[in-house]
């Protein structure tokens, strides 16, 4: 079985469009969900808040052609990944399109702005506003794709639009890529633009906060008067590479991957199972052949929902069966839902190495019904854990996590 290390990380987030200055922002305790007056003037929508991606700009060298085929969730994963490869030393590599390099990436779906050309053509009867383009932004697959026709991969692409999940599985299922044999370098990652259908899903699901006027003190995941998440966007990029690989080109290396587990719940679309999130857990601690004990750390997928919360600490409690550090980074970017695994997996390292872990804000009363866990509130603690882990859920009871090891 190969190693699979990290040698390259980018992202776009509410927190920041670089590493450093994401990782900086979380030590400010302050949130990035804001009041969004642009959402008034939607009928029956509870919710008015969102948390936008802050200070990505579109690189020049994006032109009209280069952009065509890509909607913004497209350019943010191709802009994420191109600074990724150049943070890994590996770009405008040979490896990245003889055959040795494939794409795993995610998104709950494609540009939703496109589908109002297909929309028109339903209403009006009538073909207009479409090209060959059109498809490719729309379709769940685009960030994937439009990665692999950037940088001219020709290896594996795997497209893992898997909800909230799509982040943490295209990592998952990269790394896998690489540790059998298949490819020796992978794009992973995954993205989601802010758009109101997006809001409005989890509205109609009464799953959303209502805290308009006081958007600082929303989510809050865990705490007995949370009141719902809070919908983000942006993207989140890693360079996966086999171990031998990069230690032989003298590559700098993040972190280890040494585990993964995915499981699916088989019993509801929407309602969280904690039996088959913790098969999960157990799954990537059994492949990264380590036993609860050595976790020092769990990023939650820590959405702020009342049956969320609740099943996810649940299963963390019964497969740890101690009090182990758990915060959600969510309570800071609010939910990025395809990006969230990817943003949270690069953070969770970013944690590890400067051994020094953000709290979830907003966490003032935990909720009885959640699990006797370590949770990590009101400031950072300081700690110097070698292994952690980063789990994430999705709608379809889909469940993944991952496990990192510091190098």
């Amino acid at each position: 079985m190969r190693r699979v290390v990290i040698t390259g990380m980018s992202l776009a987030s509410p927190l920041g469009s670089s590493v450093k200055s994401a990782f900086e922002r979380l030590k400010t305790y302050k949130n990035c969900v804001v009041y969004m007056p642009e959402l008034e003037v939607y009928k029956r929508l509870n919710t008015k808040l969102a948390a936008p991606v802050k200070d990505f700009i579109v690189p020049e060298h994006f032109t009209r052609k280069v952009t065509r085929t890509m909607g913004d969730i497209a350019v943010m994963s191709v802009a994420t990944a191109e600074e990724a490869l150049k943070d890994a030393g590996l770009l405008g590599d040979d490896i990245i399109s003889n055959g040795q390099t494939g794409v795993s990436y995610g998104s709950s779906s494609g540009a939703l702005s496109t589908i109002i050309d297909f929309y028109s053509m339903q209403v009006d009867k009538e073909v207009k506003g479409l090209n060959s383009a059109s498809y490719v932004k729309m379709m769940s697959q685009t960030a994937s794709v439009n990665i692999s026709l950037y940088f001219k991969t020709k290896g594996r692409l795997i497209p893992t639009s898997s909800a909230c999940t799509s982040g943490s599985m295209g990592i998952g299922a990269a790394y896998e890529a690489i540790k059998d044999g298949y490819q020796d370098v992978m794009i992973s990652g995954g993205a989601e633009e802010l758009q109101p259908p997006h809001i409005a899903i989890f509205d109609t699901l009464y799953a959303t906060s209502l805290k308009n006027d006081t958007p600082e003190f929303t989510p809050s995941p865990f705490d007995k008067n949370r009141d719902g998440l809070v919908i983000g966007a942006g993207a989140g990029t890693l360079i996966l590479e086999e171990y031998e690989h990069a230690k032989k080109r003298g590559a700098k290396i993040y972190a280890e991957i040494i585990g993964y587990g995915c499981t699916t719940d088989g019993t509801h679309i929407t309602s969280p199972n904690h039996e088959t999130m913790g098969k999960a857990m157990e799954e990537a601690l059994k492949y990264a052949h380590i036993s609860p004990d050595d976790i020092g750390y769990i990023n939650a997928h820590g959405t702020a929902t009342i049956l969320g919360d609740i099943a996810e600490t649940t299963a963390t409690y019964n497969v740890f069966k101690r009090d182990v550090p758990i915060s959600s980074i969510k309570s800071y970017t609010g939910h990025t839902l395809g990006a969230c695994g990817a943003i949270e997996a690069i953070l969770t390292v970013e944690m590890m190495n400067n051994n020094w872990y953000a709290p979830t804000l907003n966490l003032n009363d935990v909720d009885e019904k959640c699990a006797p866990l370590n949770y990590i509130k009101h400031h950072g603690i300081e700690m110097n854990n070698s292994i952690v882990m980063s789990n994430n859920f999705a709608f379809g009871g889909i469940n993944t996590s991952l496990i990192f090891k510091k190098m």
